[in-house]
């Protein structure tokens, strides 16, 4: 079963036509019939080609050999994609996959989406509008075409963006607190704020929530490794190996900001890899932790 939500840029339209948006490599006619043979179904309904969708309502489409094979040579998946407007989007970066073409990663989230556009025959210019690390996951924005990209950018650096972490970290944290120090950026030291909440600890780790108040590079797992309080899995930065976790456990699972055409505050949450939950599991946190 491949499930996602409608979101905003599929709104009022026929069933078949968001399904279209979300797989374009898949035949209108080859949607039409999926439709008709009852394999789709919205919030648990069968429903024909022709209905209208509505935002938050869950697709789910039964697979088939043809249908996984369309998903197959998709470069973005549907559940990828957390938030879609005429002029954004918002796709859930899994770890290890850059952002940019960096070296030694000549594939990246950016061509994923320029590639996805072109398959909708949607050829405008794309760029994200904030970056995360090659390591971490989540939540990430782009802005399509020159002036919604503009304009993000200008409320980037207007700070009308909020970007909330999930960390796992080594020792025992109770209350909740800022990391307020400097950090190197850019070749030059710069004051950096990060605001952080515990919620749920062991008697050896915590997990905690941070807001970022300034965008430095590196800025969380720089402020948690000088506090003594390294991530888990960050070697860079000394943090704790446990149970082969290959990458830091950090996860970008919240990110709010205003729209670039009438700047209505969006917010958009990111699902929790596995990888991270199963580090909980295996660490003996408490259920609740894993409700996230």
């Amino acid at each position: 079963m491949t499930k996602w939500k409608i979101n905003l840029r599929e709104e009022n339209m026929p069933l078949h036509e968001a399904l279209a948006l979300r797989v374009p490599t898949a035949p209108i006619a080859f949607l039409r019939q999926l439709c008709k043979k009852q394999r789709v179904t919205v919030n648990e309904d069968t429903a024909e080609a022709s209905r209208l969708s509505s935002v938050g309502e869950t697709i789910a489409v039964k697979n088939s050999q043809r249908w996984l094979e369309c998903i197959e040579k998709l470069p973005v998946k549907p559940e990828q994609i957390l938030y879609e407007d005429s002029n954004s989007i918002v796709l859930n970066k899994p770890a290890g996959l850059a952002i940019h073409r960096a070296v030694g990663h000549e594939d990246n989230l950016l061509h994923h989406v320029q590639d996805f556009l072109s398959l909708r025959k949607e050829n405008f210019q794309v760029s994200p509008v904030h970056r995360l690390d090659i390591g971490t996951s989540g939540a990430v924005l782009f802005g399509k075409g020159r002036a919604a990209i503009s304009k993000f950018g200008q409320m980037m650096i207007a700070g009308q963006f909020s970007k909330s972490y999930l960390a796992l970290v080594s020792g025992k944290l109770t209350e909740s607190g800022e990391l307020a120090s400097e950090v190197p950026a850019k070749g030059k030291i710069k004051e950096a704020l990060t605001r952080y909440k515990p919620l749920a600890s062991t008697e050896n780790y915590t997990l905690l929530e941070l807001q970022l108040v300034t965008g430095r590079h590196h800025q969380i797992r720089h402020q948690l490794a000088v506090s003594g309080h390294p991530i888990i899995g960050d070697v860079r930065y000394r943090g704790e190996l446990i149970n082969e976790l290959d990458r830091p456990f950090l996860h970008c699972h919240q990110l709010t900001f205003p729209r670039s055409n009438d700047e209505r505050t969006i917010t958009v949450k990111a699902p929790f890899p596995e990888d991270l939950s199963e580090l909980l599991v295996a660490l003996h946190f408490a259920p609740t932790a894993l409700d996230l």
